[in-house]
């Protein structure tokens, strides 16, 4: 069975990078997490869990709390949410993949992976001013999707559990895609759900294929983070770390459903001005960058 297969490395990669991180932060001695970074964590993490992108959320209190430099919002993004991203997986998978065509979940994980290879390597070349327009286009579009959702604009869904093979195709081709931008903090919730519900998938087995892709895709990068980029809060992304968990198993099994449409109005307008700073900061870095000596 494709859950059991999957629930097995999930847990073991959840065990390793737990040691990768905790013997890195003894290295550079940040041990001791940043208690502002595991209020960010559990208050991002516990809406993550009920349909509000964590990942936006968190680029915003960054942005706006300079809790670490532009350039490096998207890797502690990636280092500080890999545990939360594991065990929501390994709780969506439980709950619902069951449901789940087994192919077209396999097709978007292995998809997705590649495609964060792929994004891991192209985000340490890429400029700052690059980086900071792409994450403030990736606020806008989180933006975008909150005021859908909140319209009640965005595509119902049917109850397919599976697609045809040309759908199956394209959803799996954007997941490469999705595993390219996770590099950068954009988030694969909102497109997934939007992409598969428009197909006329059931929306809830969106749930079990975004955070099952996104866990395997993110891990290998996560390691490779806490032990080669010097320049990483650890502290911060320790704090990531420990205020995640608590939040998602709460918002998983305690809560589950809550009214959250005031709430995400109140995102759209966060985000959106988090955008347009970070867009603003990077037209002006061109700007330095062209203007002569």
């Amino acid at each position: 069975m494709i859950v059991a297969a999957l629930l097995i490395p999930l847990t073991l990669i959840a065990l390793v990078f737990s040691v990768v991180l905790l013997r890195a932060c003894r290295a550079a001695g940040a041990l001791r997490p940043r208690l502002e970074a595991v209020a960010m964590s559990a208050v991002s993490n516990f809406f993550d869990t009920l349909g509000i992108s964590s990942f936006a959320t968190t680029m915003s209190w960054m942005k706006f709390r300079s809790l670490t430099p532009d350039r490096l919002i998207p890797p502690t993004l990636v280092a500080g949410y890999t545990l939360p991203t594991l065990l929501q997986s390994g709780i969506f998978l439980a709950l619902l993949g069951v449901k789940v065509d087994p192919v077209l979940l396999a097709g978007c994980i292995v998809a997705m992976v590649a495609g964060g290879l792929v994004g891991a390597r192209l985000v340490t070349r890429t400029p700052v001013r690059t980086v900071q327009a792409i994450v403030g286009v990736a606020l806008l579009i989180a933006a975008v999707f909150y005021t859908l959702a909140n319209l009640k604009l965005m595509p119902p869904g049917g109850t397919a559990t599976g697609l045809p093979p040309m759908l199956m195709a394209v959803a799996i081709a954007a997941h490469f895609g999705f595993g390219v931008l996770v590099n950068f903090g954009v988030g694969n919730y909102a497109p997934t759900l939007a992409m598969l519900s428009l197909f006329g998938m059931d929306p809830r087995l969106a749930f079990p294929i975004m955070a099952s892709s996104a866990a395997f895709s993110v891990a290998g990068a996560s390691m490779r983070l806490v032990r080669h980029e010097a320049e990483l809060d650890l502290r911060v992304v320790l704090g990531m770390a420990v205020g995640s968990i608590p939040a998602v198993l709460l918002a998983a099994f305690a809560v589950k459903e809550m009214p959250l449409e005031l709430l995400r109005w109140l995102v759209v307008a966060v985000v959106t001005y988090a955008a347009i700073t970070l867009l603003r900061s990077a037209l002006r870095g061109g700007a330095a960058a062209t203007a002569p000596a």
